[in-house]
């Protein structure tokens, strides 16, 4: 049992059950014990791997992608460029390297911030960004952003953001919640809250009892403010994530430890929790601020950008070991049983404004 479960146990038997979504929270980002604040879960050695760690080529066609969008938008003299939820730092360092290469100047003239909420991360993206040009700053929150034409990214960012389940029962939908069983163990089950049924997915109403519903407020708020932003002051953002393209039934609550899936309920703080993200619902929020999302399976968005090109001229002048390498992993960022069709990538821009791959219907 960990420190963090005995805390929450201690919680529930004083206050009662707690949602699914303050159980991610406190797991993921409670600041003593929490994942991501005491955790290094990124690479071989972590629980998880990013594609920035898979190749450079990802972070290499992401910053082809953001500079495009620059260019696209009237190249502003000083675009404010963001990560949110930098992880290690890799992602970055690529797009630095790639931008330094294709248009020195936009290096220059852009004002780079790392938006990052736990302080032990941040110094991890430090040590990685030591040399960098320009110097990164880094904030904890959106509101922190310097003003200007806002050129953002994020990775694997909405599926740690907090959801909401529901659960189908006799009496209708009702909000999952972890409370305790006749053992004192950690169990799910079934709260006095419900949802607004004019937010859940098509198939609701017939839905079998113990079927499962997934809505995500948090993320779709944190996407209307960075939408709210680009729409007053003009940019783009590409965030891409594992998740689904239309809303439905089913449970993705899913616990990660060591490259393997883990029992959700179990340890606490010492597992990543994330659920897949709801693409619609994001891009809807954009749309909501009067803003062009767009939206493409990962290995699509990858495969129009040239990384099968880009793959062919970093294996030139390699050994057949190396260049195999390469090849392993295009397929497994690309391919349709890999992360290719899994993974998303979803633009928001200016409805005036339209940026390769996508394309805008506005």
């Amino acid at each position: 049992m960990t420190a963090l479960e005995d805390r929450i146990r201690a919680q529930i038997e004083t206050a009662g059950p707690i949602s699914v979504a303050d159980y991610m929270a406190l797991c993921l980002f409670d600041p003593e014990q929490g994942y991501y604040t005491t955790r290094e879960p990124f690479g071989a050695a972590g629980d998880f791997t990013t594609a920035p760690e898979i190749t450079q080529m990802f972070g290499e066609l992401c910053a082809v992608w953001l500079y495009t969008a620059w260019k696209a938008s009237g190249t502003p003299q000083a675009p404010v460029v963001a990560e949110i939820g930098p992880g290690r730092g890799t992602l970055m360092k690529d797009m630095l390297r790639t931008w330094a290469k294709i248009d020195p100047a936009f290096s220059r003239r852009m004002r780079l911030c790392m938006i990052e909420a736990s302080p032990r991360l941040s110094e991890v993206q430090r040590k990685t960004l030591a040399m960098s040009a320009p110097e990164p700053i880094w904030i904890a929150d959106i509101d922190a952003l310097p003003a200007g034409p806002l050129f953002i990214i994020g990775n694997e960012l909405f599926d740690a953001v907090p959801v909401r389940q529901y659960v189908k029962t006799d009496s209708g939908w009702r909000e999952r919640a972890v409370g305790l069983d006749s053992n004192q163990r950690l169990s799910f089950m079934a709260g006095a809250g419900a949802p607004d049924e004019t937010l859940l997915p098509p198939g609701a109403k017939s839905a079998p009892e113990g079927a499962i519903v997934e809505l995500a407020p948090a993320r779709n708020a944190l996407m209307t403010r960075m939408a709210e932003r680009i729409r007053a002051q003009g940019g783009a953002g590409l965030f891409i994530d594992y998740g689904y393209a239309k809303p439905g039934l089913g449970d993705t609550l899913q616990a990660l430890r060591g490259h393997a899936y883990r029992d959700v309920l179990k340890e606490p703080g010492k597992a990543d929790l994330t659920a897949h993200v709801d693409f619609s619902a994001l891009a809807q929020a954009a749309r909501d601020e009067g803003l062009a999302a767009e939206l493409m399976n990962q290995g699509d968005f990858l495969l129009k950008l040239g990384i099968l090109e880009r793959a062919g001229r970093l294996g030139a002048d390699k050994n057949a070991t190396e260049q195999q390498a390469i090849r392993e992993a295009v397929e497994r960022l690309a391919g349709p049983d890999r992360m290719g069709t899994l993974f998303k990538a979803l633009a928001v821009m200016q409805s005036t404004v339209a940026v390769p791959p996508f394309v805008s219907p506005h």
